[in-house]
């Protein structure tokens, strides 16, 4: 057996890659939500950052979340998680600020992986983002995660769509997902209407996972969202181990 070395004397379990900070919410986080742990291959642990709820966070942009945000980071680490991540995609308002707050990796708004999406494109081609509520993301959320103004991104919402607003937004309680994956594909068709350039598609909101196969299927398109950037870290965390075929010489 290998050798093993307690790391802290503070927590009595290990194995737990990745952190999620989640914000304080209610509504159904069904299979495919980053707030559903049977999402994952592996296993995950949460904090719950009270107060943030997705007004503060996404129509207020509240500074004064920093905070708790950071408090929450912050216990992630001394649980033993070797990354935390976020659970919406708004989070990109403190992602310098928590990152710079431990001493693990931290990657808290999916579109991170726009930068990269852009750099794997034909010139002329574009990544079309698909937001929560396109009509309150701003420059600054761009900018937080290396969205630059000259790269080839355009930005559509689910804001328009009753059953996601009502469900998610305004938290009714209930969710329709049959009638939220039909309003994506609605979103998926105007957008490529209006931008035939659009050759990769990124979910920001963490909502929105359960639906990228559907969204793959209807354009023939790469979709990347939460899932795709946390799965990504957590097998940078855990590399395999190739021992190949052994042959008798």
């Amino acid at each position: 057996m290998p050798f093993y070395k307690i790391k802290s004397k503070s927590r009595s379990w290990d194995g737990e890659p990745v952190g999620i900070l989640i914000l304080d919410a209610a509504y159904p986080c069904v299979p495919g939500n980053v707030g559903n742990a049977t999402t994952f291959p592996f296993p995950v642990r949460y904090h719950e950052v009270r107060g943030a709820s997705i007004d503060r966070l996404l129509n207020q942009r509240d500074p004064a979340l920093l905070a708790p945000f950071i408090e929450g980071a912050q216990k992630l680490e001394a649980e033993g998680v070797r990354a935390v991540t976020g659970a919406c995609g708004f989070m990109a308002l403190f992602q310098q600020e928590i990152a710079d707050a431990v001493d693990i990796p931290v990657f808290m708004s999916s579109m991170l992986q726009v930068p990269f999406i852009v750099r794997t494109l034909k010139r002329g081609k574009k990544v079309g983002i698909i937001s929560a509520n396109a009509s309150v993301m701003t420059e600054q959320h761009l900018r937080n995660v290396g969205i630059t103004t000259d790269m080839p991104v355009v930005l559509y919402g689910m804001e328009g769509k009753d059953e996601f607003r009502s469900s998610v937004l305004e938290e009714k309680g209930t969710m329709d997902t049959d009638i939220i994956e039909r309003e994506i594909l609605e979103v998926c068709d105007k957008m490529l209407a209006e931008n035939p350039e659009v050759a990769a598609i990124q979910l920001e909101c963490s909502d929105l996972p359960p639906f990228a196969a559907a969204v793959h299927r209807h354009t023939g398109l790469p979709v990347f969202d939460f899932i795709t950037m946390i799965r990504h870290f957590e097998s940078a965390l855990n590399p395999t181990e190739y021992r190949g075929a052994q042959y008798r010489m």
